[in-house]
């Protein structure tokens, strides 16, 4: 068994992402299709983004970031987690790949990092990766892993664990650890809306890392105390992400949508300029 506290800390590094209820998230949740992820024509421009989440909310967490992304006129979709095992919000983040037509651009967000890391490295219509904050592991490496690399964080001690081995963030804590910059009445309602995640998800290495061979971003939150800056930046090198500062607290995606999806639509762009050469 390890530390409570351990636990605790890395536990929550990774649940922050989905903020928001979720009547209000744009999902993209499909039937399960067939088990060849589709073969796309990479040669043509990066229009499709793939958005996911973290643990303690859902998809609603990237409605800001939906919005401005469609308004430059892109095909956004954003997976809806179950958050009961890393290898089920694999599962649905590759149900959402299959439905997709030419390349995407995948996106995680927290613990999101950690699913993307893995999708992406089975999934030939992934031209590339946007990291938010997030986890990145290296082969054979779970969250917790990673999460030891940090030092404890603020956040850490807002998690608790319930007879059914979910994690929980306290409400009470829920704005000043993960969304200092976000209205308390907004984090009022997103604390009420929390989706738990299993903590033994934490535990579950990936057995393949696509930031190995697809172009990597990094949107760094400066002002985070559930995954500290530092670790951040570590994870960012490691991975050879581009790294793309914001002054925010973990939720960048609610209280920063706007850059974060400016470093998307960079991301994209970049990567359609890429495979137009």
């Amino acid at each position: 068994m390890l530390p409570k506290r351990l636990l605790c800390a890395a536990a929550l590094c990774l649940c922050f992402a989905g903020v928001g209820t979720p009547a209000l998230a744009q999902t993209a949740a499909a039937p399960a299709t067939a088990s060849t992820p589709p073969v796309a024509a990479l040669g043509g421009p990066v229009r499709n983004i793939v958005l996911v989440h973290g643990a303690f909310v859902d998809g609603s967490s990237w409605n800001g970031v939906v919005a401005k992304l469609q308004q430059k006129g892109y095909h956004v979709s954003s997976v809806q987690n179950p958050l009961t095992s890393l290898a089920d919000d694999v599962a649905a983040t590759r149900r959402v790949l299959d439905r997709e037509n030419g390349p995407v651009l995948l996106v995680g967000h927290s613990w999101g990092g950690v699913v993307i890391t893995e999708v992406a490295a089975n999934a030939p219509n992934v031209a590339g990766l946007v990291y938010v904050a997030a986890l990145a592991p290296q082969l054979h490496e779970s969250a917790m892993d990673v999460m030891k690399a940090g030092g404890p964080m603020p956040a850490g001690q807002s998690i608790s664990k319930d007879a059914n081995g979910f994690l929980w963030l306290d409400r009470a804590r829920y704005h000043a650890d993960l969304a200092a910059d976000v209205p308390e009445t907004v984090t009022r309602v997103l604390a009420a809306a929390q989706v738990p995640i299993a903590a033994s998800a934490f535990d579950e290495p990936v057995d393949q890392v696509g930031w190995k061979d697809k172009p990597s971003w990094y949107v760094l939150t400066t002002k985070d105390r559930a995954v500290s800056p530092d670790l951040q930046k570590m994870i960012a090198g490691r991975i050879g992400a581009k790294v793309v500062p914001v002054a925010s607290s973990h939720l960048a995606p609610v209280s920063h949508a706007g850059a974060v999806a400016e470093a998307i639509d960079h991301a994209a762009r970049e990567l359609s300029r890429q495979q137009q050469q």
